[in-house]
């Protein structure tokens, strides 16, 4: 949502699976280099816990912890601090929590991380979901706004509060309403084989790059095909565009 990209990550790799042998079997085949970023999100950490971030870790791999916190301040401050310890390196909060929630977690993965010893995580707003579309912000949500006024909305508090950025589709990337330094990490990331599954706003890696993606987050088309290494080999080429940026 800003100019000028100033840093641009490997493609993140959502890792939705069930169980902890398949999460495994997945970071072994993705032991690539450069290494994606795994992302671990609610299905795998509530059903394993911690040992499933060291697991990803002990491969050196980075990890985008995506648990989507919201709840009231206190809570979520608690909640934040025990992310902080675990030394990864994205996760994720509600931009609809508020302002009072947004600081009292950033203030958590702050101190949780001070008390490990490690960095910080790059705390990153959610703003409106992939499988949100307009029909349903206005039908269901009464949002009176059009999504990419909402998402320019939460977009500018979660900057305002200090958050690193936000997750939003590619398509709200071109509304330049924040600084070159704030991320915008793009989920709904489809090759231009593959199909949407649930995703309502999809874009390919390469108009994801074009359109300013600082990182995009890939799951299915990856982690379901035949050849994982090279359907992420084939995404990191396409939003990287490193020969074509020469």
């Amino acid at each position: 949502m800003g100019g000028k990209i100033l840093k641009r990550f490997v493609p993140m790799v959502a890792i939705d699976v069930a169980t902890k042998q398949e999460a495994i079997d997945l970071f072994d085949k993705l032991m690539v280099k450069p290494q994606p970023i795994v992302k671990i999100g609610m299905e795998l950490y509530y059903g394993l816990g911690q040992v499933i971030v060291k697991e990803a870790k002990k491969r050196g791999f980075k990890v985008f912890l995506d648990l989507k916190l919201y709840d009231i301040p206190n809570t979520v401050h608690r909640a934040m601090a025990a992310i902080g310890r675990l030394g990864i390196d994205f996760t994720t909060i509600h931009a609809a929590g508020g302002s009072e929630m947004l600081i009292a977690g950033l203030a958590g993965l702050e101190e949780g991380a001070k008390e490990a010893g490690v960095e910080p995580a790059k705390l990153l707003a959610i703003t409106q979901l992939t499988s949100i579309d307009e029909k349903i912000l206005h039908e269901q949500q009464h949002v009176d706004l059009s999504l990419i006024e909402s998402v320019q909305s939460y977009a500018r508090l979660a900057e305002k509060v200090g958050l690193a950025g936000v997750v939003c589709s590619a398509h709200e990337i071109n509304a330049e309403v924040t600084g070159d330094d704030f991320l915008c990490v793009t989920p709904g990331i489809r090759p231009t084989h593959a199909i949407k599954d649930d995703q309502k706003r999809v874009v390919t890696p390469a108009q994801a790059r074009i359109d300013g993606s600082n990182a995009i987050v890939v799951g299915r088309p990856i982690t379901q095909s035949f050849d994982p290494v090279a359907a992420y080999q084939e995404v990191q080429k396409a939003f990287l565009n490193e020969e074509e940026e020469k």
